[in-house]
């Protein structure tokens, strides 16, 4: 499509990816916005309470999804090159896996399957080695915080065996 009568200036069609991320954004603030609101009457002499930072976020949202929807209306966002389905599985399983996991196996297992898994999603196709890797780092992750600064984590066999 030409814009009037320069043919060498091209109007891109309204940018779909952006236009969703904006109505997330939007709804993101939205819940935050009817949370908020079960809080009124608990700031006490002070205009300052628990609402004011959740309120201000909630605000900050809507002006961004409100941007993002005029950017992505006219066009405005750089091309991008399409996005392959395999890595964004690969690391949402991992994502998945480490939720589902993480109370049973303990934060180092679940947390190495996680490490392994998105690797994998990077490129990285040894998962015999990956796996064993993000353990021993999720492991030493999990002995500074629960150890060292007493943190909870959730613990697992392997935490366990050494602890």
């Amino acid at each position: 499509m030409n814009k009037g009568n320069n043919p060498s200036v091209e109007t891109r069609r309204p940018d779909r990816a952006a236009l969703i991320i904006a109505v997330v954004l939007a709804a993101i603030a939205a819940v935050i916005f009817w949370d908020v609101s079960r809080l009124t009457g608990l700031a006490g002499y002070s205009q300052v309470g628990p609402m004011t930072v959740p309120y201000a976020i909630a605000c900050c949202l809507i002006a961004l999804a409100v941007w993002t929807a005029i950017e992505a209306w006219r066009g405005d966002f750089p091309e991008r090159e399409h996005q392959q389905a395999g890595p964004v599985v690969w690391i949402v399983a991992g994502l998945a896996a480490q939720m589902l996991l993480l109370n049973t196996l303990g934060f180092s297992i679940a947390t190495g399957i996680l490490f392994a898994l998105t690797a994998r999603g990077f490129g990285k196709r040894r998962l015999w080695l990956t796996v064993p890797v993000g353990i021993a780092f999720s492991f030493a992750v999990w002995a500074v915080f629960a150890k060292l600064l007493q943190l909870s984590l959730p613990a697992g066999p392997l935490e366990r065996l050494f602890f």
